[in-house]
């Protein structure tokens, strides 16, 4: 009897995602890991994450990797929860409530999201067979994402390691070559 219990209430986890100043994301993440260990908010709380992208940058003509939050104001939770859970999550410093609110409820996100954000491999993936190149050397494609969204040019490499393309586009009358991932492009 215990261990159906058990499993009933692991089904009850679903994920959320809690609002929270921008900035103050890793002090909401802290102060809800701080309340897991102190009270029994861990038993209604299994994860806390904050999704994060790794950036280079050049400073004093040096690389530099720094991670930051790609989601800047928002908190991700997989939590159950019941009124008394959610009363005590909005009341976290920093946290100003649950994204996607009705009725003063919070709605779970869909699993095809989190498994997105967090880049969970896909069942294809998963079984062990290698993906098909999406992109082929002198292809027509369209910058859809970045500062030269809307940018028109052809692929001069692919580098299906690494998911990064090198495109040439018209700037300014002459060619120059970008280097974009496969997400920031689409086929024209």
């Amino acid at each position: 009897m215990e261990v159906e219990k058990v499993s009933e209430t692991a089904d009850n986890f679903k994920w959320y995602v809690l609002r929270a100043f921008s900035g103050k994301e890793n002090k909401v993440k802290e102060y809800i890991d701080i309340e897991c260990k102190n009270t029994d908010l861990g038993q209604y709380v299994a994860q806390v994450l904050i999704p994060t992208e790794k950036v280079m940058s050049v400073r004093g003509g040096k690389k530099v990797i720094k991670e930051r939050s790609y989601l800047p104001g928002y908190v991700l939770i997989e939590a159950n929860l019941s009124s008394e859970i959610q009363h005590r999550l909005r009341n976290i410093p920093n946290v100003l409530g649950f994204l996607g609110e009705k009725d003063n409820t919070p709605t779970p996100i869909r699993q095809s999201e989190i498994n997105r954000i967090l880049g969970t491999v896909d069942e294809l993936q998963e079984s062990g067979e290698e993906m098909l190149t999406p992109f082929y050397v002198g292809e027509n494609v369209k910058v859809i994402n970045g500062p030269f969204s809307g940018f028109r040019g052809a692929i001069e490499e692919v580098n299906n390691e690494k998911k990064k393309l090198k495109v040439m586009v018209m700037i300014f009358g002459r060619k120059n070559p970008l280097e974009l991932s496969f997400t920031q492009v689409e086929k024209e």
